[in-house]
C-alpha cells in the first residue's frame, strides 16, 4: 500500500471517528426542559390512561437509553401519542440535555 493510500485511510478513519461522537448534554438546560416529563414520570405508581400501562420512572435511567428512546418516539418508531408529541417538540440538543440531566438523578 502506498503512503498516499495510507494517508487517505487515516484521514477517513479520523473523520468517521469524529462523526460518530455525539454532542454532550447540558444538565442545567435539561433540568429546565423536563418540567412536562415530571407530570407523568415523576409520580410514583402513576398509570397512563391511554394506552393503559404503568408509567416508568426515568430518573437515573441510562443516558443513551433516554436518547435512543426519544429519537425513536420522534421518528415514530415507538408508538405512544403523548411521547411522540413530546419528542417532536425537542431538538437533538434538547434530547441530549434531557438525557444528561435525567441520567444524573438518583434512582
Amino acid at each position: 500500500m502506498t503512503r498516499l493510500q495510507l494517508l487517505g485511510l487515516t484521514v477517513a478513519a479520523a473523520l468517521f471517528a469524529t462523526a460518530s461522537v455525539h454532542a454532550e448534554g447540558d444538565k442545567a438546560a435539561g433540568r429546565k426542559l423536563i418540567y412536562t416529563c415530571n407530570g407523568c414520570h415523576g409520580v410514583p405508581g402513576y398509570a397512563n390512561a391511554y394506552p393503559n400501562y404503568p408509567v416508568p420512572r426515568i430518573a437515573g435511567q441510562n443516558e443513551q437509553y433516554i436518547v435512543n428512546a426519544l429519537h425513536e418516539y420522534k421518528a415514530g418508531e415507538r408508538k405512544h401519542p403523548t411521547m411522540m408529541a413530546q419528542a417532536q417538540s425537542l431538538s437533538d440538543q434538547d434530547i441530549q440535555d434531557v438525557a444528561a440531566y435525567l441520567s444524573s438523578l438518583a434512582k
